[in-house]
């Protein structure tokens, strides 16, 4: 093929396929906001009346048991992430699972901020999981449900002891609404409403276990805790966190953004049929990785392949022969044609991965519009292929 290779005919009627922040849900627009308490305080009456109906929806959409707290809280999923870390740890030793770029950002928190000593990391490359079985659950143990720059998910909570004596933490950012979380498994939860439901972004959720709140209230930690990661005052919980009464101010035009998702979301059928629609949209570009002979997963285990952070790797032996450096650009240059024909924005791998290509599939994307984007990146590789062989 040469660069004349022929456009496609279709184009995806949504091309966002970007995996943070994620596309908007089918049908949004701007006036869906339109009932937003603007220019009202957040602990007034309307404001505290939303943010206590998102916990309400989120609980019931994401199937949360009754008996778990679950709180709005600053900075996204990281904000959310290190509350946790440093309320929570060093009261016993901790495992720390990575095997993609966020995970080692824990791993270096963990070991290089809080200082750890009896911290060990479990680790993979990208591609695949850690060994699960060298976990040791008399530890605490923190680790990410879907590895959102490697496309690489744990299967299922099974591996988890039910016995466990320490805590385990659970990055869920691009897993929930999207993944069958194990709750019973799970001490804390975290995540931000901007992937699978496509919210605006700057908000996290943290969702904590009767086991996670009784460390809360039992154990204080060594270091100095900033005031936005404060949970707990003269040794209870701050339950006002977990009815809507954020420790700082949100912005209650994205809080409304998240209760349209959840809404949304709701009416589909909630959970189920939110992880059908994402299933659906991994199906799409599973079975156009079949009959391509350019392209492969970068997850190597079925099992273990996300549905929502699709990572991808070229294995045609023309760009796989060339420098990393070139096979980098080779990539970067059909996510810069796609993004250049407005047909797929964003969907280079992250700047840590290995070079390829990353498509979102959450929910909120539609499988039509992953089948009409799989003729353009097919379209997009043949025209750089023959760049590189004119140029050669």
């Amino acid at each position: 093929m040469t660069e004349q290779f022929s456009k496609p005919a279709m184009r995806p009627a949504n091309p966002h396929f970007s995996s943070g922040p994620c596309s908007k849900r089918p049908g949004w627009s701007l006036d869906k906001l339109a009932d937003a308490p603007l220019g009202r305080s957040h602990r007034a009456k309307p404001g505290k009346t939303k943010l206590a109906q998102a916990i309400d929806l989120t609980r019931k959409v994401l199937k949360v048991p009754d008996d778990y707290r679950i709180g709005i809280v600053p900075a996204s999923d990281t904000g959310a992430v290190e509350m946790a870390l440093w309320s929570l740890l060093g009261e016993r030793p901790v495992d720390m699972l990575a095997w993609e770029s966020f995970g080692a950002g824990w791993v270096a928190d963990v070991v290089k901020q809080l200082k750890l000593e009896n911290a060990r990391a479990i680790t993979a490359e990208y591609g695949f999981l850690p060994d699960l079985s060298r976990v040791d659950f008399s530890h605490d143990v923190v680790f990410t449900w879907n590895g959102t720059t490697s496309g690489v998910r744990v299967p299922n909570g099974d591996w988890i002891a039910d016995d466990r004596q320490g805590l385990t933490i659970c990055d869920a950012t691009s897993a929930a609404f999207a993944q069958d979380l194990a709750f019973d498994k799970l001490d804390v939860v975290t995540f931000s409403w901007q992937k699978v439901l496509g919210g605006e972004a700057a908000h996290g959720v943290l969702i904590l276990s009767p086991r996670a709140v009784e460390r809360l209230e039992t154990y204080v930690p060594a270091w100095p805790l900033p005031k936005i990661f404060r949970l707990t005052k003269g040794g209870k919980l701050i339950e006002g966190v977990f009815r809507g009464e954020t420790i700082n101010t949100p912005s209650m035009l994205c809080v409304e953004d998240y209760l349209d998702a959840l809404k949304w979301a709701d009416g589909l059928g909630g959970l189920d049929a939110l992880i059908g629609r994402a299933d659906a949209n991994l199906k799409v570009l599973a079975d156009w990785v079949g009959r391509t002979s350019w392209v492969g997963f970068l997850a190597k285990e079925a099992e273990t392949l996300s549905n929502t952070s699709v990572c991808l790797v070229i294995t045609d032996p023309r760009v796989t022969a060339l420098p990393a450096a070139d096979q980098a650009a080779f990539a970067k240059s059909i996510s810069s044609r796609l993004d250049k024909e407005e047909v797929g924005f964003d969907i280079g791998s992250y700047r840590d991965a290995p070079p390829g290509l990353r498509i979102w599939c959450g929910a909120t994307v539609e499988a039509s519009d992953l089948e009409a984007l799989t003729p353009w990146l097919d379209w997009a590789f043949e025209t750089e292929l023959g760049q590189l062989t004119k140029a050669a």
